[in-house]
């Protein structure tokens, strides 16, 4: 079914119900974290095996923190887990894995292992498996033109050089094409702070399945819906421009 498919090279992942999922089983919050982790694990290779050449999913924004501590700190064990086995794993898989969204809060220890899983990946030539952490897209612009104000500052350039390109190429996501396709798990239907300048021609999903019972039958709707829309760019279709 796959080779008559149109597949997104690029997908982003808004991973969401993981806590509405566990009280309905009557099962705390952190459970279906923990669960949600193991959907990522079966996804990146669903994702793989379809073709798909770049998964982005939506881990910890900047506005989690503002969730009870005892919550936070769940979610950052979780984390913590994720990445010391992430290794192994990527390996075996010859994934290449890159965290985007502001580090310095993250606790030390999380930094080094971001650190250790980029560069231990970094040789790997399958899927590139993006992990939004700490993120949220009006930080990452923010700080993008930051980094351009202090060019034109310098007189590295000039005001008007710059451009849609160097925005992008300012942004955590340079080593990614803008994202194909957006999913958002649990039926809602808002964007969140996520890849606000890169999905400017994406297409969307929404699913009312929670993230824990995403599975590889769930990602195949996602991509056949994908695949039967007429793709266009400023009124053009994909195969005008």
């Amino acid at each position: 079914m796959e080779e008559n498919l149109n597949i997104p090279a690029h997908v982003a992942i808004i991973l969401d119900g993981n806590g509405r999922w566990a009280r309905q089983k009557g099962m705390p919050r952190n459970y279906g974290h923990m669960q949600g982790a193991k959907a990522v694990e079966d996804i990146l290779v669903d994702a793989r095996d379809i073709g798909i050449r770049y998964l982005t999913v939506y881990a910890f924004s900047t506005e989690n923190w503002n969730r009870p501590e005892a919550e936070v700190s769940a979610l950052m064990t979780i984390l913590r887990n994720y990445l010391k086995t992430s290794i192994k794993k990527s390996m075996k898989n010859n994934v290449r894995c890159r965290v985007i969204g502001e580090r310095s809060r993250l606790s030390a220890d999380i930094q080094d292992a971001i650190r250790q899983l980029e560069e231990a990946t970094a040789g790997n030539t399958g899927l590139t498996f993006t992990i939004a952490i700490n993120y949220g897209s009006r930080d990452e612009i923010r700080r993008s033109m930051i980094s351009i104000a202090d060019k034109v500052k310098s007189g590295e350039i000039a005001p008007e050089d710059i451009t849609e390109d160097m925005i992008s190429e300012n942004l955590d996501t340079n080593f990614l094409p803008d994202p194909d396709l957006l999913i958002r798990t649990c039926n809602e239907q808002r964007i969140s702070n996520f890849l606000l300048w890169q999905c400017a021609y994406t297409e969307f999903y929404y699913t009312p399945v929670a993230w824990p019972d995403f599975n590889k039958e769930e990602l195949m709707k996602a991509v056949e819906s994908y695949s039967g829309r007429n793709r266009k760019f400023g009124g053009l279709k994909t195969d005008q421009i």
